[in-house]
């Protein structure tokens, strides 16, 4: 979970945090939930977003073996002020299965995260499911769905590009 000063729009940069030595990019792609939801069946969760797009999970690694030995929760390490950039949102009736989705990130030109939502442990649809028997979802909620391997520490001046289906969604740099 993330809260909303986590977010950072399209065209910001990232800025690293001071009390981090070691943050670690996730790609993942995202849903936008479109209507509310409690409960859902997984059945019917496709039913509950209508876009699609990209996102990165920030992760201050350093911080969160801290709380990790400690037996304390993660949130410092994964909330943090711009800690979840996201993409716009394009329709999902745009593609096919969404299930086969192709996702990937670029860190100076080079492809460090290249996966299909195929590969993911679980689909999207079970994960909206899943989500909701804990948390009502709502309007405009974003659930951030899984990363592909080739997580891997982010420097200053790196530029971090994120593609969906070969299509440029996501550009920032690390400040």
């Amino acid at each position: 979970m993330k809260p909303d000063s986590a977010l950072l729009r399209p065209g910001e940069d990232f800025y690293m945090p001071d009390f981090s030595a070691d943050v670690h990019h996730e790609i993942e792609l995202v849903v936008r939930i479109s209507r509310m939801g409690k409960f859902i069946e997984e059945k019917f969760a496709h039913r509950y977003y209508e876009e699609i797009g990209l996102g990165i999970d920030f992760t201050a690694r350093d911080l969160q073996s801290q709380l990790k030995s400690k037996g304390l929760p993660w949130e410092l390490a994964k909330g943090f002020n711009g800690s979840a950039p996201v993409s716009d949102f394009v329709p999902k009736a745009r593609f096919g299965d969404l299930q086969k989705l192709n996702f990937s990130l670029e860190v100076n030109g080079e492809i460090r995260q290249d996966g299909n939502a195929s590969m993911m442990l679980y689909s999207i649809d079970y994960l909206i499911s899943f989500v909701s028997r804990y948390f009502t979802l709502k309007t405009g909620d974003l659930v951030f769905t899984g990363t592909p391997k080739g997580v891997a520490t982010v420097k200053k001046d790196d530029l971090l590009v994120g593609r969906l289906e070969g299509s440029e969604m996501l550009r920032l740099r690390v400040r």
